[in-house]
């Protein structure tokens, strides 16, 4: 099972010369530990959760930040620990969302908006979880 260091150094890509942010790997390792940490404390989870969608949709919504969190939320790695923490379903679905079509985000949001994928439909989605 990879860590998170080694999921993080798999995913963060320069693409078409844009560099991820030191940020986005802050804002994953939180929502990293808070999802893997037994027992899960879903508040902080959840917090984590928006925090990081705030920053998607923000200054860190770049194509290279939205394919990284994309790629790590599609990890098999990385899902095969929080799918085993029998989460909530909607807090399931929220991180199995994020592996869908973030990474279209920037290049073609309809797309990511037809599957529900976009940064500020995701963080709606998480401002509504319940803790």
């Amino acid at each position: 099972m990879k860590g998170f260091d080694e999921i993080w150094s798999s995913v963060a890509r320069t693409r078409g010369g844009e560099a991820v942010s030191p940020a986005l790997k802050n804002l994953l390792f939180r929502v990293h530990d808070d999802a893997t940490t037994s027992p899960v404390n879903l508040p902080a989870l959840k917090n984590g959760l928006v925090e990081l969608l705030q920053y998607l949709d923000g200054d860190g919504r770049t194509n290279a930040n939205c394919w990284a969190a994309d790629l790590f939320f599609c990890s098999d790695e990385w899902e095969h620990d929080w799918s085993e923490q029998n989460l909530p379903d909607d807090f399931h679905d929220v991180l199995a969302k994020m592996g869908e079509a973030l990474h279209d985000t920037v290049t073609s949001p309809d797309v990511a908006r037809n599957f529900g994928c976009l940064p500020e439909q995701l963080l709606e989605r998480a401002e509504r979880l319940e803790a």
